[in-house]
C-alpha cells in the first residue's frame, strides 16, 4: 500500500475546468470549414472553408505547404501531396487544441507531464502500398462524403488486404477497414439525412498522415520494473470487439517517479456476449484484471512499455501483489505521479482521458443527467461511458462523495467518467468499481449475466463446429 501522505484532490483549482481558453474557438472553427468542404468533395472549386484552414496555420512550418494546398483544392486540382498537406494541417489544428487542453488539465491535477522520447525505426516500409492506400483516399476526399458509393468504397478493399500482411502497417490497414465499413454503410453519400464530418474527417485525416512513410514510426520504448497500482478499468464495447484498458500509478523499483501508466487487452467478440460476459473473452490475455478485482497491486519485472505510458502486456513479466485499495492509490499515489506523454498522432482532444480524483462535491441528478459541483461549479458526469459489466451504476455515482475518473473534453466542455466511486449502500461506505466483475464476482446480478454469455458461448461454438464438420 502507498504510505505517503495523501497529496491534494483536483476540488480546489477545478473551477479552471470552465474558463474559456484563448484561441480553442478559432482552432475548431477552421477545422469545421474544412471538413464542411469535405461534405461535398474537393473535386469541383469551392473557395468556402479551405482558406480558413490555411489561415489558422499561418506562421507555422506549414504555412507555405497548406496555402498552395489550399488554393488548389479551391480550385479542384489538387493532388496527392495537397490532400497530405491539408491532412497535416487540420492535424496540427487538432493537436494544437489537445495540448491547450492538456495543459488547463495539467493546472488543475497539479502533475507534471513525462519528457518526450524519439521515434523508435523502423524496417523499410512498402512504399507501394501506402501509395495505393494514400490514392483511394485521395478519390475519396475529391467525391466528398454526399459524394462516395460502393464502387468508390470497395476500392479500399484490395488496398487493405495487401496491408495487412505487413505486420509494420496493420495500424494503417485496420483504419482503413473500419474507415471503409462506415462508408460503405452509409452509401450512397447523396440519400445521407446526417453526415458525421468530425468523425469521418478525423479518420480520413489520420490515415491521410499514416501513409506518410515513418509516420508510424513507435515511440522508443524500454521495460518497467517495479510496482503496479491498478486505479481503475475503462471498458470499450463494440459490436465485434471489445477492449479493457487498465489505469493505474507504476512506481519504479529503482525509486525513480511514479508515472501514470495504461495496460489494454482487447478481443473479437460475438454480438450475443454483452454485460458481465465480456469479461470472459478478455480474462485469460492478462492477469492484471484479477488483480483490480481482488484489490491487489503488481509486481513487474521487465514489462515492455512505450514512452507514451503504454504497458505491453505480457503475463510471464507479472506477478500479484500485495494488497492495494484504488482509492488509497488515488489519494496518495495519484498526485506525486507524472502524466504520460502523448505521441504526436494521437494528439486530439477526443483522445484526452486524464485520470482524477475527487471528493468533496456535491452530486445531482437531473433525470438521466448527473453533474458534481465542484468548487461551485458544475462538472458534467459522462454516465454513457459506464459499463453493463460492472456493478457502478449512474445511481452510485448521484449518491457518492469520492470519485476516481477519467477527465475527458467533447462538445466544447470538460467531463468526467466515473470509473469507481466511495458511495453508502445501507448506511456503509462502500467503494464500487467498474471493473469490479473483472476477474471474476460472487455478485448475484454477475453471476447470472455471466452464466448468460457462457451459455451464448456455448452455442456458438457448437454451431461453429456444425458448419466446420459440414
Amino acid at each position: 500500500m502507498p504510505s505517503s501522505e495523501p497529496g491534494p484532490s483536483v476540488e480546489e483549482p477545478a473551477g479552471l475546468l470552465a474558463d474559456a481558453i484563448d484561441g480553442l474557438g478559432e482552432a475548431l472553427a477552421a477545422v469545421d470549414a474544412f471538413d464542411q468542404a469535405l461534405v461535398a468533395g474537393l473535386r469541383r472549386p469551392q473557395p468556402a472553408g479551405l482558406a480558413d484552414l490555411a489561415h489558422a496555420v499561418a506562421g507555422t512550418p506549414l504555412a507555405a505547404r497548406a496555402a498552395e494546398a489550399a488554393g488548389k483544392a479551391a480550385a479542384g486540382a489538387a493532388g496527392e501531396d495537397h490532400f497530405v498537406a491539408l491532412a497535416a494541417a487540420r492535424t496540427a489544428l487538432l493537436g494544437s487544441v489537445h495540448d491547450a487542453l492538456l495543459v488547463r488539465a495539467e493546472e488543475v491535477t497539479g502533475r507534471a507531464r513525462g519528457e518526450e522520447a524519439g521515434a523508435s525505426p523502423r524496417g523499410q516500409e512498402a512504399v507501394n502500398l501506402l501509395a495505393a492506400a494514400r490514392s483511394w483516399l485521395s478519390d475519396v476526399a475529391r467525391s466528398g462524403w454526399q459524394g462516395i458509393d460502393h464502387d468508390l468504397v470497395s476500392g479500399a478493399a484490395h488496398v487493405v488486404s495487401a496491408l495487412l500482411k505487413d505486420p509494420d502497417l496493420r495500424r494503417l490497414a485496420t483504419l482503413l477497414d473500419g474507415f471503409a465499413a462506415e462508408l460503405a454503410a452509409s452509401c450512397p453519400g447523396t440519400a445521407l439525412e446526417r453526415v458525421p464530418a468530425r468523425r469521418w474527417a478525423d479518420l480520413w485525416s489520420r490515415a491521410m498522415l499514416l501513409t506518410v512513410p515513418g509516420a508510424a514510426e513507435a515511440s522508443a520504448s524500454g521495460e518497467a520494473t517495479g510496482r503496479l497500482l491498478p486505479l481503475g478499468v475503462d471498458l470499450q464495447e463494440h459490436a465485434t470487439a471489445v477492449q479493457a484498458q487498465v489505469h493505474a500509478v507504476f512506481e519504479p523499483a529503482d525509486g525513480g517517479v511514479p508515472r501514470l501508466v495504461r495496460a489494454s487487452v482487447s478481443a473479437p467478440k460475438p454480438d450475443t456476449v454483452v454485460g458481465a460476459g465480456l469479461w470472459q473473452l478478455l480474462r485469460p490475455h492478462m492477469s492484471l484484471l484479477q488483480a483490480v478485482s481482488e484489490g491487489r497491486s503488481m509486481d513487474l519485472d521487465g514489462m515492455p512499455v512505450t514512452a507514451g505510458g503504454d504497458l505491453i502486456w505480457s503475463d510471464e513479466h507479472a506477478r500479484q501483489g500485495e494488497p492495494a485499495d484504488a482509492f488509497a492509490v488515488a489519494r496518495v499515489a495519484l498526485p506525486t505521479a507524472t502524466d504520460a506523454v502523448t505521441a504526436p498522432l494521437d494528439r486530439h482532444p477526443a483522445r484526452i482521458a486524464v485520470p482524477v480524483f475527487m471528493e468533496g462535491y456535491a452530486a445531482r441528478k437531473d433525470g438521466d443527467a448527473v453533474t458534481f459541483a465542484v468548487a461551485g461549479r458544475p462538472l458534467a458526469v459522462d454516465t454513457d461511458r459506464i459499463p453493463a459489466a460492472g456493478p457502478l451504476t449512474p445511481q452510485a455515482v448521484a449518491a457518492s462523495g469520492a470519485c476516481i475518473g477519467l477527465l475527458r473534453w467533447d462538445a466544447g466542455a470538460f467531463s468526467v467518467q466515473p470509473l469507481a466511486v466511495e458511495t453508502t449502500v445501507r448506511k456503509k461506505a462502500v467503494a464500487v468499481h467498474a471493473g469490479q466483475w473483472a476477474g471474476g464476482t460472487a455478485d448475484k446480478a454477475g453471476v447470472k449475466a455471466e452464466k448468460a454469455a457462457t451459455d451464448a458461448v456455448h452455442v456458438l461454438r457448437e454451431r461453429a463446429g456444425r458448419l466446420l464438420r459440414k
